[in-house]
């Protein structure tokens, strides 16, 4: 990225407060991302768990597969699904407070008793898939904050802070060559002087 500059003490001046401040923001921005990818390693870790969970509950009950087929799937439904935003690195996560669900009336009487336990089974199960779902979209939002995060270090780190320097030793070069000048043109001058003074 080339930074467009001018050869004077003022666009020095303000090329050394940005260069300043991208240097001072650098650390921060390395700890978030640092701190980002630790948390998409744990939700990452949190969905593997969960896909297991639910494979290991799901072989659990594939004893009463040839029940499932009687079983009524509409006695039980999602009622709603209560959840709060908890801000992870700067980032704001979804977080699983509850899953509340709505049983649908029916005669225990008239129904196969396993009917309870089946209901028990399809909460457990819908419960673990909302929650999986939940760690899910938190691996996804902190991984892409994690890639714009390693997006801004390398920007600061590679391009712009090495950009700012080199503005910056060029204006300095520049500056001190006028000044150079302007002392050997004034030396010249003045010997110049001293010459026809001595002539006179």
């Amino acid at each position: 990225m080339a930074i467009n500059f001018q050869y004077n003490k003022t666009a020095l001046q303000g090329l050394e407060k940005q260069l300043k401040v991208r240097v001072k923001a650098l650390p921060t921005i390395k700890n978030k991302e640092s701190a980002l990818r630790v948390e998409v390693k744990k939700a990452k870790d949190e969905v593997k768990r969960l896909n297991k969970l639910l494979e290991e509950t799901i072989e659990e009950y594939d004893s009463m597969m040839a029940l499932w087929g009687e079983f009524d799937v509409s006695l039980v439904r999602v009622k709603d699904v209560k959840m709060s935003v908890k801000k992870i690195a700067g980032v704001q996560t979804p977080i699983l407070d509850g899953v509340e669900f709505e049983i649908a009336q029916f005669s225990v009487f008239s129904k196969p008793k396993w009917f309870l336990d089946g209901i028990k089974v399809v909460k457990e199960l819908a419960e673990i898939g909302i929650e999986q779902e939940f760690f899910n979209q938190k691996m996804i939002l902190l991984d892409h904050a994690r890639k714009k995060t390693t997006q801004k270090v390398n920007l600061f780190e590679k391009v712009q802070i090495p950009g700012y320097e080199d503005a910056i030793r060029k204006i300095k070069r520049f500056l001190e060559d006028k000044e150079n000048l302007s002392k050997s043109a004034q030396k010249i001058v003045k010997s110049r002087q001293e010459t026809r003074e001595v002539e006179s």
